[in-house]
């Protein structure tokens, strides 16, 4: 005896709601590894801040200048008269941005000189970092 539950002459359907809940914890996933995954180049210094910082978040070169002005190039200590060229040895052919780290205790006088020394040598991508004013 065969009986008939009506499913023999209904085809198989992709039931979309499990397969949203699949793709939005993947989205969440990556978004999450993305963030996760911000390298910062520098050596730890106390930026000043500004009203109108904005973060960049690309491939950068990092020169930062600490509280007792050492100058150290991605997280290398290095003189000061050697960051030109070694800055123009790490871009290579490339563009990529030079950020000046600057701690709020160092002589403002030597990030100038750095910034003099990096525009002679023909560095025109160059910004100073800080850290966003809470209003």
């Amino acid at each position: 005896m065969r009986l008939n539950s009506g499913y023999e002459t209904k085809k198989a359907r992709v039931e979309m709601l499990p397969l949203i809940d699949v793709v939005f914890l993947l989205l969440v996933f990556f978004i999450y590894a993305m963030v996760s995954m911000v390298v910062h180049h520098g050596i730890k210094v106390d930026l000043p801040s500004a009203g109108t910082a904005s973060m960049e978040q690309d491939d950068y070169i990092s020169i930062s200048i600490n509280a007792e002005n050492q100058f150290f190039l991605n997280q290398e200590a290095i003189p000061p008269e050697s960051i030109a060229q070694q800055v123009l040895a790490l871009r290579g052919s490339s563009e990529k941005p030079v950020f000046i780290e600057g701690d709020s205790k160092a002589d403002l006088g030597r990030a100038i000189e750095l910034l003099d020394d990096l525009k002679k040598a023909g560095i025109e991508e160059i910004s100073f970092s800080c850290k966003k004013e809470n209003p």
